[in-house]
């Protein structure tokens, strides 16, 4: 009963769609267990190159069922924009499917993630103003709305009428903006949902048959361990867990069948939206950094905005994987340091009074930590077309190397270019 995790192990942005859609080749089910449209993954291939923001990143291989799990937070509109813009390139119609316990999005939920923004100013948290917040707030609640509630004309109007006299009172008296109309929020819902019956399924049984029959299960996370609620830089998180562990119920798979935990990670670091990032560097070797990152410069999949940027965090990663289970790690975006001639990597924090410390510390103490540095030779060397790891020149196995000495975690996949096949499996 095989399921391999594929989960951040930073602040998201790691790469995690191009490592879950070359993993896919290999899977029959891929399964979104988190978190909604709010972020993206580029996942690039033969069809071209692709943004995905809900649809799971094994969509381009005609024999994976690709599932939305009930951990997810749907907007039903992205969603289904996205799949018809897919096909609309050439792609084949993917197979998926969606929970009916999935929580949906509305755009009463959109709303309020942006005006809260607004109202709080200069201390918001980098929202992408996608309604995750609200969506989830509601579920904890009692108060949200799945999928399948579409499918149930009675429960669906009672449920709109108390939903609009819950979030009428925001509307009206904190944020002075248009109340929610019921009727008319009924009525979009009753359409949405003949639209969305086709893609319906009791997933959570169809996984556990699949488990069953040896089939082979990809969970593919969104964002990274330091945007976890629980575990990351609260309050300037996600509202989903992004943990490995909560692949278990955001899926629906029980925790025995987990084969891997695959971290992903780059070979430095990268951010969107606030909070403290200790190894954020600043000036013209951020600016370098983020024009030479990504496909075509570290920006949000999602937002456009530009990322934060800098060196190698070995104190957050090594928490990082700790706190997902990392068996082992992809490190990604190697090629992308071939500039360099010398590489720093954060080795350790300063804490206030002075203390060094090798231990990823709370919030509050990240706000007033300094990354202490050690540097390493680079490779001036395109890496791109290097397919096997003793190919790689020596400064880069030994950057590689001591990366994973610091992590304490095996780096079994490196990607040297943004292309699916740009890969070196490291035995």
């Amino acid at each position: 009963m095989p399921s391999i995790a594929v989960v951040g192990a930073n602040w998201g942005d790691e790469g995690k769609g191009k490592v879950t859609d070359w993993l896919a080749k290999d899977a029959d089910l891929v399964v979104r267990f988190q978190g909604g449209n709010n972020a993206g993954h580029t996942v690039v291939n033969d069809w071209g190159t692709f943004m995905l923001h809900l649809l799971p990143s094994g969509v381009f291989y005609p024999h994976v069922t690709n599932i939305l799990g009930p951990g997810v937070a749907l907007n039903a509109e992205a969603f289904l924009q996205e799949t018809a813009a897919l096909i609309q390139r050439g792609v084949p119609r993917p197979k998926v499917l969606i929970s009916p316990r999935a929580h949906l999005v509305l755009d009463a939920h959109m709303r309020l993630d942006g005006y809260e923004e607004e109202r709080l100013g200069a201390r918001q948290f980098g929202s992408t103003r996608s309604g995750m917040a609200p969506v989830y707030s509601d579920k904890m609640a009692k108060i949200g709305l799945q999928v399948g509630d579409l499918l149930t004309s009675t429960y669906l109007q009672n449920w709109v009428e108390e939903f609009a006299v819950h979030k009428n009172v925001l509307f009206e008296h904190l944020y002075h903006q248009t109340p929610i109309d019921p009727t008319a929020l009924y009525h979009d819902l009753i359409v949405l949902g003949h639209r969305l019956r086709p893609w319906i399924a009791e997933t959570t049984t169809l996984l556990g048959n699949a488990l069953k029959e040896g089939q082979t299960v990809l969970l593919e996370g969104q964002l990274g361990a330091l945007r976890d609620p629980d575990h990351g830089i609260y309050p300037y998180t996600t509202s989903s867990s992004t943990l490995a562990g909560y692949a278990c119920v955001g899926a629906g798979v029980p925790p025995q069948s987990f084969a891997k935990i695959i971290a992903v990670t780059k070979a430095y670091s990268s951010a969107v939206g606030a909070g403290p990032m200790v190894s954020e560097i600043h000036g013209q070797a951020e600016e370098e950094l983020r024009q030479r990152g990504g496909l075509s410069g570290e920006y949000g999949a999602t937002t456009g905005r530009p990322r934060r940027v800098g060196w190698f965090d070995a104190v957050a990663t090594r928490y990082g994987c700790l706190v997902q289970g990392a068996t082992e790690v992809a490190l990604t975006n190697l090629d992308v340091l071939s500039y360099r001639s010398e590489i720093p990597v954060t080795v350790a924090y300063r804490l206030e009074h002075g203390r060094l410390s090798k231990e990823f510390p709370r919030t509050h103490d990240l706000w007033t930590a300094s990354p202490v540095w050690e540097t390493f030779p680079g490779w001036l060397k395109d890496l791109s077309q290097i397919r096997q790891y003793e190919d790689l020149p020596k400064e880069a196995r030994a950057y590689v190397e001591a990366i994973e000495r610091m992590i304490g975690v095996p780096i079994r996949l490196l990607s040297v270019g943004p292309h699916r096949n740009a890969l070196i499996v490291r035995h």
